[in-house]
């Protein structure tokens, strides 16, 4: 099928997906991290103090998330996901009215669980239930609209606070999450996959059959892919979450840095697509093992490098992992165990997600608070990546050929 026609066919829901991932960008780290020194000016935080707040929040929502995940096997997007935007809606204007310290974990809770859980959960397991053969191209277009959000709200958020109180923006952002609601209702009138139909026409996993969550998580693959979901998520989000440490200990204004960000979206775009369009031909077995690959390069590079130059291929080495990582993982799940309990094995990985862009944050914030700079830890990180690829290879490999296809070879 053309692309053109495909989109066409199959607006309504890669539409919703979109739009659940651009609106995901309330909770997530990227976003949060932009109003940092304004929260701890107001809170009196150090470093290390705001950093250990948002870890706490994070890991609970985290724990939740494993439960909670599950819901996408009962019930319906139009369903779940406007609840979730409201529920998110108020999350906004508590970050934005909340006077107290003691409820910023709270606070904190929420947004994360309800944006960068919920919201991302629910568009993920829908595009691979909803689409097979082309799970991979919906995956990609699905997530474009985080990486939109990515793109241009840091400048518009960064260039606003120059006008408007951030808590204004907060208030902005419960609007915005009220009015999508009805959007998201219309948009899947006629969903798919209804409830009662989702075991048998369900897609199957290795050895041919439908993987449960208590046998996946008894299945060595599984804990493979532990630290390559965990990685990505925690030290992305703790270099967003320290970008204003960063720029200025690169010497950099706050919106020269949040400049190179169009430059890493768009390498993560085509990154995105390039591997959606690559999974579908070739399976998830053959590109998983080497996607985070970039990641050490980029992590080497924002250590080493002094020069704008430096910087932005740190950023292009960074998108084209995080770029892959919107659709490879949540198609490997979907290709390895099958999409009948695709909802509650895929609630387990991204509570290891949450739990990754919990501990990053809180852990490299007690490193600066104790003397050890980013461009030192930066390093360290890289470090976790090359291992992280070796666990792939292995893994993978030992795994592949059980799939019906027969696998590839790594």
């Amino acid at each position: 099928m053309q692309l053109g026609s495909y989109l066409v066919k199959n607006a309504p829901f890669l539409g919703a997906g979109a739009m659940l991932s651009l609106l995901s960008s309330f909770g997530q780290t990227y976003f949060i991290s932009l109003f940092s020194g304004e929260i701890r000016l107001a809170f009196d935080l150090s470093h290390g103090e705001w950093g250990a707040l948002y870890m706490w929040g994070t890991l609970a929502s985290a724990v939740v998330m494993v439960w909670a995940g599950i819901l996408t096997d009962v019930f319906r997007v139009r369903v779940l996901a406007p609840l979730v935007l409201l529920l998110l809606a108020f999350a906004c204007v508590a970050m934005a009215v909340n006077p107290w310290v003691w409820a910023l974990p709270v606070v904190i809770f929420a947004l994360r669980f309800l944006g960068q859980g919920m919201l991302v959960h629910i568009a993920a397991v829908a595009m691979a239930r909803w689409f097979v053969a082309t799970r991979g191209r919906a995956l990609s277009i699905a997530s474009l609209g985080f990486h939109v959000g990515e793109a241009f709200v840091p400048m518009a958020i960064v260039a606003a606070l120059a006008f408007l109180p951030w808590t204004s923006l907060w208030m902005g952002g419960a609007v915005v999450c009220v009015l999508a609601m009805p959007l998201v209702v219309l948009l899947l009138v006629q969903e798919r996959t209804p409830r009662a139909l989702a075991e048998q026409d369900a897609s199957l996993g290795m050895d041919e059959k439908h993987w449960t969550r208590s046998q996946t998580l008894r299945h060595p693959l599984f804990w493979c892919m532990v630290p390559a979901v965990l990685g990505p998520s925690a030290f992305n989000t703790a270099f967003f979450f320290h970008q204003v440490h960063f720029a200025d200990v690169k010497g950099l204004a706050h919106f020269d840095f949040v400049a190179f960000f169009p430059i890493y979206t768009g390498i993560g775009i085509l990154a995105m697509l390039g591997s959606g369009w690559a999974l579908d031909k070739f399976g998830t077995a053959r590109f998983t093992p080497w996607y985070q690959v970039p990641m050490i390069l980029a992590f080497i590079t924002f250590s080493l490098g002094e020069t704008p130059w430096a910087l932005g291929l740190g950023f292009v080495c960074l998108g084209l992992t995080s770029g892959a990582n919107a659709t490879l993982p949540n198609a490997f799940w979907a290709e390895f165990y099958g999409t009948a309990h695709i909802g509650a094995i895929k609630s387990m990985a991204a509570a290891v997600m949450v739990l990754g862009s919990a501990i990053g944050p809180g852990i490299t914030g007690w490193l600066i608070d104790s003397g050890i700079e980013l461009e030192t830890q930066f390093f360290g990180v890289a470090a976790y990546f090359v291992g992280v690829t070796a666990i792939l290879l292995w893994g993978i490999g030992a795994a592949a050929p059980r799939l019906k296809a027969g696998g590839f070879q790594v």
